[in-house]
């Protein structure tokens, strides 16, 4: 990507606004595949700076989604990143490794650009994101898979030291040197692996339940494709009640998932959506794609899937078809 660009779809033809952000979120983030919920119309401006080697840029859009389908192949030319994205007004929900963050303004989530993600902001939002390379956090020994697809904080703590740090070098560096601008981005760096190493060593009830969501999660993931899947078979499989099931889940509704079931619905629909992009799977039906991600009904997913996206599945695929 690019630094000191700036690309806003004022001025342009209403009915070029959603082509036009299709393109930039390929162009500038490595074919980053995007939708806006079936929308079209569409509002979005970015501008993207650089301090030292990290790459920060302001977003303020319409809502829309982005998934990045594929891992990233080590030859690619661009540096692999680990990016932030920090909220100033909006919602940004990430998911990554079968994990979900929900982050707020007053919080920040962390994602890997070297594994398939998806960020859906299902409303308009204005939010800082700032790419830190991953060589230079990977090798402080952290397990950084494991604290990706996470809410790291920023409401207490170093966490909240780092959100302060990232939002005022933002708004700070017009008027920067370059040398003050490589110092600010090194200390953005070091303040994220502080909160991460924070994040991996924290003992309390809230990681212990977040570890609990992972055993759920990682059961979910290995078995989505299976249509009897149920709340049953999950609780048998994990030798645990129902009820903490549910409250695992509940609890965290306020930051990620909401209800066991949703969250079920969701990994199973974003499948969906990953193989009707796939150029790959065009010979196959809308159909066997989704009773191949454990749905029974063809009504019931076109349902589904309409609320989750805005598009039918044949509309989005045509969709994926022409931004391909």
């Amino acid at each position: 990507m690019s630094t000191a660009l700036s690309l806003s779809t004022d001025g342009m033809p209403a009915r070029e606004t959603v082509g036009a952000w299709h393109d930039w979120m390929a162009g500038l983030f490595y074919g980053l595949q995007s939708d806006v919920y079936g929308d079209t119309e569409f509002d979005g401006h970015l501008h993207s700076t650089r301090a030292g080697d990290v790459l920060m840029v302001r977003l303020e859009a319409n809502r829309h989604r982005v998934t990045q389908m594929a891992t990233r192949s080590a030859q690619h030319s661009d540096a692999p990143y680990l990016k932030i994205v920090a909220p100033w007004q909006g919602l940004a929900s990430v998911e990554q490794h079968g994990r979900q963050a929900r982050a707020r303004p007053g919080a920040w989530a962390i994602y890997d650009t070297t594994g398939r993600y998806v960020v859906q902001n299902p409303e308009r939002s204005q939010h800082l994101i700032v790419m830190v390379p991953k060589e230079q956090l990977a090798a402080s020994g952290l397990r950084l898979q494991e604290l990706m697809g996470r809410l790291v904080g920023g409401t207490a703590g170093i966490s909240r030291v780092a959100l302060e740090a990232m939002r005022s070098t933002y708004l700070e560096l017009p008027s920067m040197s370059a040398q003050a601008a490589r110092g600010a981005g090194d200390l953005i760096t070091e303040l994220v692996r502080l909160s991460l190493c924070d994040l991996a060593g924290q003992g309390t009830a809230a990681t212990q339940a977040e570890a609990m969501r992972d055993r759920i999660r990682a059961h979910v993931g290995r078995h989505l494709h299976d249509a009897s899947l149920s709340i049953e078979g999950i609780a048998q499989a994990l030798n645990c009640s129902k009820r903490l099931l549910h409250k695992s889940f509940g609890e965290h509704e306020g930051e990620g998932e909401g209800t066991l079931a949703q969250y079920i619905l969701q990994r199973r629909l974003e499948g969906c959506m990953r193989e009707l992009r796939d150029a790959t799977q065009a010979t196959r039906s809308i159909t066997e794609i989704a009773f191949s991600w454990g749905f029974n009904s063809s009504a019931h997913f076109s349902r589904a899937f309409r609320a989750h996206t805005g598009l039918s599945p044949s509309d989005y695929r045509r969709q994926g078809a022409a931004v391909n």
